[in-house]
């Protein structure tokens, strides 16, 4: 959403899509999962009258919306795209289907996985974690607006304390939202490493996959 508080920022698309054209040029599978808090989170639907479950549909529904954007400024971009939902929505998209995804990576296709898990209840960064599995991906990439993980929140609080590496039990021990805790649980239980890092770093996806340490890595 860039600097609007709402909806879609063509520039802010266009910024992460050359990210991940770098990315891409190191020679990285690439499978990415899109959420819809830009357009509608599920967690506001009680607090609107909305059942949750209704709400967290609605939710899964925007990440949609956030696919197709992506995916038309990848393909501008000239990288060959696929997107795969876990709701059924035949006319634009694929069905999830775990070996179509794979043969799509490994044909040099970038994935974009919407409607989270299919489920409610179950956040984007859930979906990441199970899909990562599924897809037998080497680790998490979380990109987000501050530098890695801090102890508190660096927007608000000016002496928050900054973590080059954490174990997975620390992040839930101490609360501390790198990704919910069932993603966290689910990466743990299968020694999958997260890295946290800012999109808004010059080239640092690309920097991350070369192996440089930018930003935080959770692992054992």
């Amino acid at each position: 959403m860039g600097k609007n508080g709402y909806g879609i920022d063509p520039g802010t698309v266009r910024d992460i899509s050359l990210q991940i054209r770098g990315l891409k040029e190191t020679g990285a599978e690439i499978a990415i999962v899109v959420g819809g808090g830009n357009i509608y989170r599920g967690i506001r639907a009680e607090k609107q009258g909305i059942d949750r479950v209704t709400g967290d549909y609605m939710g899964m529904v925007s990440t949609v919306i956030n696919a197709l954007a992506l995916q038309d400024t990848l393909e501008k971009l000239g990288l060959p795209t696929r997107i795969q939902t876990a709701l059924q929505m035949e006319d634009i998209a694929e069905p999830y289907i775990r070996r179509k995804a794979v043969k799509h990576l490994e044909k040099g296709r970038i994935v974009i996985f919407a409607c989270g898990t299919g489920h409610p209840y179950f956040t984007t960064d859930t979906a990441a974690a199970l899909r990562a599995l599924e897809i037998n991906a080497d680790v998490i990439f979380k990109a987000t607006k501050v530098d890695g993980v801090y102890d508190k929140d660096p927007e608000i609080h000016k002496n928050a304390t900054f973590f080059h590496e954490i174990s997975y039990r620390e992040v839930l021990k101490k609360g501390l939202k790198v990704m919910d805790a069932t993603a966290i649980t689910l990466c743990m239980e299968n020694n999958l490493p997260i890295v946290v890092f800012n999109i808004k770093g010059k080239d640092n996806m690309k920097r991350v996959a070369q192996g440089k340490h930018i930003g935080t890595i959770v692992r054992r």
